[in-house]
């Protein structure tokens, strides 16, 4: 149920990614969203983790934003969505991510996954 997304806007941040999620129809069907930042520059490295609630909504997510070029930003990328070759499901991305130099408390909030009780 977890995807990665890529090839977004490099100025995205994690709050615009769970905006642009939201308002595409999947407020309330994700439970876990990383965008992972430069952190001398704070800018993303233009892709995301997100995980889905269930399968059918893992699917319906990459079929919706697989091309998507509807930025919040202005940009010329275009989606792609693939399934996350490493981890699968929220357990698995909580542990990847648990002792993650991420996770320090130097680092920004914004800069770290966010995880979502009941989507």
């Amino acid at each position: 149920t977890t995807l990665m997304l890529r090839n977004i806007p490099s100025d995205y941040s994690r709050a615009m990614l769970t905006m642009l999620l939201d308002s595409q129809g999947f407020a309330g069907r994700y439970d876990f969203a990383y965008l992972p930042v430069d952190f001398d520059t704070l800018t993303g490295l233009r892709h995301a983790f997100v995980n889905l609630l269930s399968p059918a909504d893992a699917d319906d997510l990459r079929r919706h934003l697989e091309g998507f070029a509807g930025w919040f930003v202005p940009s010329g990328s275009v989606c792609s969505v693939a399934w996350n070759d490493r981890q699968q499901g929220i357990s698995s991305l909580v542990e990847r991510y648990r002792n993650s130099p991420v996770m320090h408390e130097s680092v920004p909030d914004e800069c770290k996954p966010i995880i979502l009780v009941g989507g």
